[in-house]
């Protein structure tokens, strides 16, 4: 037998982005997490003077929102399959940032990161995460929602469960945990994924797991290891109509 039990700050984890329903979204804050490396990349991007991000579905919806833009106000950047999609940027955060984003608009396109952002729409707030600026959306968190139900949403890949994201949602929930006391409300996934970040270290787990031993072979070991600098950008990327902004 089972039962919704809606609490003050019920905090539940979603393992992939394909366990979203519009149900499970409606009136909640959303945390979409990508660690490797979507969210991450868009975070990174913000940080670093993208004036906006606009996640997409797919190759063609970012070529059409492309479509009658100057060409030096805006950047396609994005993947299928873990391929960097043909005259697009590559999608990941140190390569996208040395590309030069800094006043520009970055279409962002990806297998699952994107898509789950685009899938939470519905929600009350969606708001992008990483490991790059986990405490400072938890303290927003707190302060800008006390009262409301939060769904961590880990994108996943391919309908697959990604312990990277895991991780990340582990990390967001140990500091509402820490930030909210006896008043933190876990669901057993959340509580799960906290035990996973208390007991892994990184940056070890994250090239050991399987995107991140994908990303290894492609030579990018390096962009795993710079998606583990904890808070190292802290800033709120939220979703504004259709477009990631800094809102904290």
């Amino acid at each position: 037998m089972s039962a919704r039990i809606e609490l003050n700050h019920r905090i539940h984890v979603l393992t992939r982005k394909e366990e979203l329903d519009p149900a499970r979204v409606a009136g909640k804050v959303v945390v979409v997490l990508d660690i490797l490396f979507a969210t991450t990349t868009m975070v990174a991007a913000l940080a670093e003077g993208a004036r906006e991000i606009l996640p997409v579905l797919d190759e063609s919806a970012a070529r059409a929102a492309a479509a009658g833009l100057p060409q030096d106000s805006y950047l396609l950047s994005g993947e299928l399959y873990a391929e960097t999609l043909p005259g697009f940027v590559q999608p990941t955060p140190l390569a996208l940032v040395r590309h030069g984003v800094a006043g520009k608009r970055v279409i962002y396109s990806t297998t699952n990161g994107t898509v789950a952002i685009r899938q939470s729409a519905h929600a009350a707030r969606v708001y992008c995460g990483s490991l790059l600026n986990t405490q400072r959306i938890a303290e927003h968190l707190v302060s800008q929602h006390a009262e409301a139900a939060l769904l961590v949403v880990c994108a996943g890949s391919g309908a697959n469960f990604n312990l990277e994201d895991f991780y990340g949602a582990g990390y967001l929930v140990d500091c509402l945990v820490r930030l909210l006391g006896a008043d933190a409300d876990l669901s057993d996934a959340a509580r799960c994924a906290a035990s996973l970040y208390r007991e892994a270290r990184v940056p070890q787990a994250l090239l050991e797991c399987r995107v991140g031993r994908l990303m290894s072979r492609r030579g990018l070991a390096h962009e795993v290891e710079f998606a583990c600098r904890f808070d190292a950008h802290p800033i709120v990327p939220a979703l504004e109509g259709d477009r990631l902004r800094i809102v904290a």
